[in-house]
């Protein structure tokens, strides 16, 4: 059970693939168009439960709970080489500014 004021994140579907604009791809068009979005949980709750949340901007939003406490995980890539010496170099020629 998920605790009332808990950040969580819920899944709604916001267009069903049939009530989607007809100019788009093909494979766009055959998927529905979906929300994520996080917000405090108004009611305790399980996982694959029709909830209500309160986001951040204050919007009440209801949907299916599909995650506790949600967490950010992407990343910027590899460590690139030829970024280090772009940056040796904007250094470089930065110093001489008066600002």
């Amino acid at each position: 059970m998920i605790k009332k004021n808990q950040i969580v994140l819920i899944y709604k579907v916001i267009l069903p693939s049939s009530e989607r604009a007809t100019n788009l791809p093909l494979d766009t068009k055959e998927v529905p168009f979906e929300m994520r979005v996080k917000g405090k949980l108004l009611k305790s709750a399980d996982i694959g439960d029709r909830v209500e949340i309160l986001t951040a901007s204050k919007r009440k939003e209801s949907g299916i709970l599909i995650e506790d406490q949600p967490f950010y995980s992407h990343s910027f890539g590899h460590y690139v080489d030829a970024l280090e010496e772009i940056k040796d170099v904007i250094l470089n020629e930065t110093e001489e500014l008066e600002i």
